[in-house]
């Protein structure tokens, strides 16, 4: 820089002038040139030898035929082979023993969890707590719907829950007492069920609820209210709820009732993202190391 350009001086100025200075347009480094240029045909030979420019459905796949994802997928393959034996194991394991094997049942617990957070979370929650009174349930509870044994487990994973896929999907239908009762007598058995359920209730509510309860509920829940794991009906006196215990969601579940549904996992009526019999076994496994299985 130069408060006034030496006319002497044989570089040029650029022309840029601010408050009395102007700028001397000295050439660049010729080492500095031929480094910038240098990137440049090496960033013209990659993108010719690399997958690189993206068109309407694909990025131009490169002389070299370098591909990311099938490295990835030969990673993969790779690992599968080395756990083909133990997996082999686990598909066929009888699950009730699966804890006789200390081997297998920390291959099985680790994988799950894996196989949870990649499917299950997005519902039941990374830490498997469900979502409360939204339908998805807790699974760290030892209140179970359709069984809680390991094997009940890996079927309802496997099967699902009023699904279209499966056949053998676990299936019951609550009806809509709306239609069928009077406001009133859906408010006395919303009463009936907070009283067996250890909570405030309008105890004039509860003695007729306690009648209709008998004549409209219990062929499925039981005289007692302690609920049918055979057919999903819910246990009313464990103060565990699904879709919440409140007055107001109560009187919703019973006016319009409840349809939950869980997808089948099995890969047979999933070919695409389904679960394999070994993962299965390992999410059954999972869950019910969890804590809540029964």
């Amino acid at each position: 820089m130069s408060k006034t350009p030496d006319d002497k001086h044989e570089v040029e100025t650029t022309g840029h002038v601010w408050d009395g200075i102007e700028e001397y347009n000295n050439p660049l480094p010729r080492w500095w040139l031929w480094t910038f240029y240098g990137t440049i045909a090496w960033g013209l030979l990659y993108t010719i030898a690399y997958p690189a420019w993206p068109l309407i459905r694909e990025a131009t796949p490169g002389l070299l035929g370098y591909s990311t994802r099938a490295i990835v997928a030969e990673d993969i393959a790779e690992v599968s082979a080395r756990n083909a034996g133990i997996n082999e194991r686990l598909a066929n394991v009888e699950l009730a023993a699966i804890g006789d094997d200390t081997e297998l049942l920390t291959y099985a617990r680790n994988a799950g969890a894996a196989i949870f957070r990649a499917n299950c979370s997005q519902c039941h929650g990374s830490g498997a707590a469900g979502v409360q009174a939204s339908g998805y349930p807790n699974l760290l509870d030892d209140d179970w719907l359709w069984g809680g044994t390991i094997d009940d487990i890996a079927w309802t994973i496997a099967h699902g829950i009023r699904n279209e896929q499966s056949p053998d999907s676990h299936w019951s239908q609550m009806p809509a007492f709306g239609e069928l009762l009077e406001t009133e007598e859906i408010g006395q058995l919303v009463a009936y069920v907070q009283q067996i359920s250890g909570q405030e209730h309008d105890a004039a509510m509860a003695t007729p609820g306690a009648v209709l309860f008998d004549e409209q509920c219990s062929s499925c829940h039981g005289i007692e209210g302690m609920g049918d794991p055979v057919i999903g009906a819910p246990n009313l006196t464990d103060a565990i709820w699904l879709y919440g215990g409140s007055e107001e969601r109560l009187t919703e579940s019973i006016t319009y009732s409840r349809f939950g549904v869980m997808p089948a996992w099995s890969e047979e009526f999933r070919p695409a993202g389904g679960l394999s019999p070994y993962e299965i076994n390992a999410l059954a496994a999972y869950v019910h190391g969890l804590g809540g299985g029964e």
